[in-house]
């Protein structure tokens, strides 16, 4: 009896096994992810570094770190680009091609620009972030770490890196879900970043939450349209969205309303115009450094992956996709070049600027094309490099007034924020008035600039997939661009430099000859004097090589762009 049940039981047992479907291991090359998994990594350790070391000691093994998790994820790119190492891996959630390791290095190379930027010391006294973000802005506390020039918050170093780790696994994403984790990851660092500005934190910390709530608007709607996406293919994953539409069994309905809405949130993270309303505000309130890091990288990262979503997802549909996106390049380029006319605020200014010249990355994009992709990150990279090297400059300009931030640490004025701040600039000091000129000819694409052959290669591509109008429009967007970038030029050239009135006590004022002896309201004998309203500070090491590098790039991809051009070919395709 008892072996009866037994056997009963066996063959139960084994006609359940029967129905349960076996469930593969998913392949994993370490290898292939292997840059991805040192930025994390090294972020982890900065994260163990902070409540290990005293604060004290945090800054130069936070910065140490930093620097060597990029090194060395850098090497790791060009090992597995040299040794040709491509594959798709976690279960096809990951591609890692040719396209991922021209990505990755330009990302890696902008990265490494933006981190000695945010870490220099020297320009900012005590660092451009703030030594205390936990502190009521106004309050007593406030002002002592003013007075005392506390260090910056050294968990900044960490948040970059994990921003860094979702930027890189952004363009290598090859499903819809890896898509938006590396999406979130690389947002959730940027907005606390945007809110720890040293100066003027009220407007920093309206900029982040303006930043965090549109970015979660932006990010429920591109999660809605991967949820549409879903239902057409049956799979979250881009060859099954492209097999579906190559088959044509779904529904355009889905198919077309989840492109709608997975491109508004990829959108937004380029700042591409009619999405950009957070840039400007953005820009301006955060803290220099950090916002050349979002110019830089975080549109390398978006420009990047939108390129394989289209290529490989989505290019048996361009007939559908194409002409959309023809309008909204049309619209970006044309908000940020009329718009970008009438600012008077610098970073302002160059928020616009940004908004333009996605629009001209588009034209790369739309090109789905090897040699489109290729344009678009050798754009990517002349547009970065130009980029941070402008906002290192900035950093330096400050404005003189003492009645500007009295209470600022060390006594430095904020930065010279407004465009007439940068007037006669060339009189105080000649060779950085010829950068700021380079960085900004650059934007407007003029020959011998790396911008220009950034320009030419995009509209190259561009034409050459029959985008003809198009290029036409973005070389008339270009022209109006180029009006005030040369305003600043001009500006710098050939304007007396600002000056202001400044009332000293008696005594005080010098003699120079420059000043008029007075008496104030009160009855004490007052003196002023005419200074000049802007001064340029000493960079510190720091930003001098940020500035230094940026500078021979800018010449050495304008003049000399072959060795660029053949480190961003794309020629071996989309893996998918």
């Amino acid at each position: 009896m008892i072996a009866a049940v037994n056997n009963a039981a066996g063959l139960v047992t084994a006609a359940a096994a029967d129905t349960v479907q076996k469930i593969d291991a998913p392949t994993v090359d370490l290898r292939a992810v292997l840059p991805v998994l040192i930025v994390l990594g090294g972020a982890c350790l900065g994260v163990l570094v902070e409540a290990v070391f005293q604060r004290r000691t945090r800054y130069p093994v936070q910065l140490f770190v930093t620097l060597a998790t990029l090194v060395a994820a850098a090497v790791a790119v060009v090992w597995g680009a040299v040794d040709r190492h491509y594959a798709v891996t976690f279960a096809g959630s990951i591609a890692v091609d040719q396209a991922s390791y021209v990505s990755w290095g330009v990302i890696l190379v902008l990265a490494v620009l933006s981190v000695l930027l945010i870490a220099d010391r020297v320009s900012e006294p005590g660092g451009a972030i703030v030594a205390q973000a936990a502190v009521r802005v106004g309050s007593k506390q406030e002002a002592a770490a003013a007075r005392r020039v506390l260090p910056m918050h050294t968990e900044v170093f960490p948040l970059t890196l994990f921003a860094i780790g979702g930027m890189l696994v952004f363009p290598a994403a090859s499903d819809l879900l890896t898509l938006f984790v590396a999406l979130e990851v690389l947002s959730l660092p940027l907005y606390l970043m945007s809110g720890m500005a040293r100066r003027r934190r009220l407007i920093s910390q309206e900029a982040a939450v303006k930043y965090f709530l549109l970015g979660a608007f932006a990010s429920a709607i591109m999660l809605y349209g991967i949820a549409l996406l879903y239902g057409y293919a049956g799979g979250i994953g881009f060859s099954d969205i492209r097999r579906v539409a190559q088959l044509g069994t779904g529904s355009d309905v889905l198919l077309l309303a989840g492109i709608a809405l997975l491109f508004v949130g990829l959108l937004f993270k380029a700042s591409v115009g009619p999405f950009h309303l957070w840039t400007p505000d953005v820009y301006q309130g955060a803290p220099t450094p950090v916002t050349a890091f979002m110019a830089a990288c975080t549109k390398a990262a978006a420009f990047a992956a939108m390129m394989r979503i289209l290529i490989v997802a989505l290019e048996p549909m361009t007939w559908t996709w194409r002409p959309v996106l023809w309008w909204v390049a049309i619209a970006s380029m044309a908000i940020g070049a009329i718009m970008g006319i009438t600012q008077t605020d610098f970073k302002r200014m160059l928020a616009y600027s940004s908004i333009a010249h996605a629009g001209f990355l588009l034209l790369g994009v739309m090109a789905v094309s090897d040699k489109g992709a290729s344009a678009t990150l050798f754009y990517l990279l002349t547009y970065g490099v130009a980029t941070i090297g402008a906002f290192a400059i900035l950093t330096i300009v400050r404005r003189a007034s003492p009645g500007a931030d009295p209470d600022g640490p060390g006594g430095v004025g904020p930065e010279a924020g407004s465009v007439a701040d940068w007037a006669g600039l060339a009189k105080r000091s000649p060779l950085l008035a010829a950068s700021m000129s380079l960085f900004l000819l650059s934007f407007a694409g003029i020959p011998l600039t790396s911008g220009f052959i950034g320009k030419l290669s995009v509209f190259s591509a561009a034409a050459a997939e029959g985008m003809g109008a198009l290029v036409v429009v973005a070389m008339v967007a270009t022209a109006i661009t180029a009006f005030f970038y040369l305003r600043i030029v001009v500006l710098m050239y050939f304007s007396d430099p600002p000056s202001g009135t400044v009332t000293l006590p008696s005594g005080a004022a010098g003699g120079d000859g420059s000043g008029a002896a007075g008496e104030s309201a009160a009855g004490v004998l007052t003196a002023t004097r005419t200074q000049a309203r802007t001064v340029v500070i000493a960079p510190g090491a720091l930003t001098a090589a940020v500035i230094t590098v940026c500078v021979i790039l800018t010449l050495a991809l304008g003049i000399v762009p072959s060795w660029g051009l053949d480190l961003t070919e794309i020629t071996s395709g989309f893996l998918y």
